[in-house]
């Protein structure tokens, strides 16, 4: 009875092995792929790369046109009534006080944050995969465990009907047994509602709609190793947060750039032609001509505008970096909060391991003394609860452990 009891973490992942069917990595990858939120961030990192080819555009000379066609009620001095007018320009910004060149590089550095949330949003889409993925593999052994104590019981209540039919024992014996039956069937109702919970979860987070179980080869009894610590300046170098953050801070300085430049001289040249008929149209005849257009622009006063442009842009800056600041302060704390919970789900799993391994050995004695006449019900009933208990407290710790291991990558941005 020992060696079956201790051993259902074996026989469990044995079962799972020989069954495979998707690993974490392939779950990860399944959830990676079909993410809305990884979609949603993709599609604003190719919004900004337009937005910035865009920018860009500014450098490169434009060309327009521009036309007209009249015609007149009545004869002028017998010219004709129609006439029209076709006027291509080429135009070219020669200096726009350094807004070009500052929108361009603001709209890069938008765009080159853009890509760190996305890595950002793909660190949050994989601990949230390996938080579904570990629930199932708990609530799994959750029912298993609750079916176990279920058969347990099971078993005493024959033994003791059996008794009680051949006057053995008294009928007090038998109804607490059979209540303690039903309190178990109750529990094991809870456990495969839980478990169907979880595979919804799970099911959602991949975007598929079976609803039957899934076999996994992974499971939160495997041995997941402690990693090493990360220090702070290694966690900010690779965090995808915090190098969005830097890049917002150079997309703000870039603005107060756009802010001033908007209120510099700017100096734009062009040449410009026209095809058009004469006026007034008295031959049909039409005649060529062009010009050469340079135009400068010097705002000379604006009631202070510029400096209040100027102001607000900076404190965009100023803002960034407290922004950044705060980050810092939070990744700090998130890592030690992340490392303590490793390290305390860890000694909780190290200590629930021998605590089953007692709680299996004191319910093989008790049922064992039972069967001799050497114990009553009552010791074999709290035997039994005290192992469920301390084998449920088990596959909580190793749960926790996984989840924390899990959250520790994600807090370090772990390949």
């Amino acid at each position: 009875m020992k060696a079956k009891i201790f051993l259902i973490f074996v026989a469990a992942v044995t079962c799972l092995k020989v069954q495979a069917q998707i690993s974490i990595e392939e779950y990860r990858s399944i959830v990676l792929e079909r993410s809305l939120e990884l979609q949603n961030a993709e599609a604003q990192s190719e919004k900004l790369l337009s937005e910035s080819a865009k920018q860009r555009t500014a450098f490169l000379p434009s060309l327009s046109a521009s036309g007209s066609f009249t015609t007149d009620f009545k004869r002028n001095d017998g010219a004709d009534l129609w006439g029209f007018s076709v006027e291509p320009r080429i135009e070219q910004t020669i200096y726009a006080g350094g807004g070009v060149r500052a929108a361009y590089r603001q709209a890069l550095t938008r765009y080159a944050g853009s890509l760190q949330d996305g890595e950002q949003v793909a660190l949050e889409v994989r601990f949230a995969a390996d938080n579904a993925y570990w629930m199932v593999s708990a609530m799994q052994l959750y029912k298993a465990a609750t079916e176990e104590y279920v058969s347990l019981i099971r078993s005493l209540y024959d033994v003791v009907q059996e008794r009680y039919s051949e006057g053995y024992v008294a009928k007090g014996d038998l109804l607490q047994v059979e209540a303690r039956l039903s309190d178990a069937e109750f529990s094991l109702i809870a456990s495969q509602n839980n478990y169907e919970v979880a595979l919804h979860r799970f099911n959602s987070l991949r975007r598929e709609d079976d609803a039957e179980s899934v076999v996994l080869i992974n499971s939160i009894i495997d041995s997941l190793v402690v990693p090493l610590r990360v220090s702070l300046e290694q966690i900010v170098a690779r965090r995808p947060d915090v190098q969005s953050a830097k890049s917002s801070i150079l997309a703000a300085e870039a603005g107060v750039d756009v802010a001033r430049s908007s209120f510099n001289p700017s100096l734009k040249a062009g040449v410009s032609g026209s095809w058009q008929t004469y006026s007034p149209n008295q031959s049909g005849k039409t005649y060529l001509d062009g010009a050469l257009v340079v135009g400068v622009s010097v705002p000379i006063f604006h009631w202070r505008e510029r400096r209040h442009a100027v102001s607000a842009a900076k404190q965009g800056v100023r803002q960034a970096g407290i922004a950044l600041e705060q980050l810092y302060e939070d990744v700090s704390l998130e890592e030690a909060d992340g490392w303590s919970a490793l390290l305390s789900s860890y000694s909780q799993m190290q200590s629930s391991l021998k605590n089953v391994e007692i709680a299996s050995e004191n319910l093989s004695i008790s049922t064992y003394s039972y069967q001799e006449g050497q114990a009553t019900v009552l010791d074999v009933l709290q035997a039994q609860l005290s192992w469920i208990q301390i084998y449920t407290n088990a596959i909580t710790a190793r749960y926790n452990y996984a989840v924390a291991w899990s959250a520790y990558r994600r807090i370090t941005a772990a390949e």
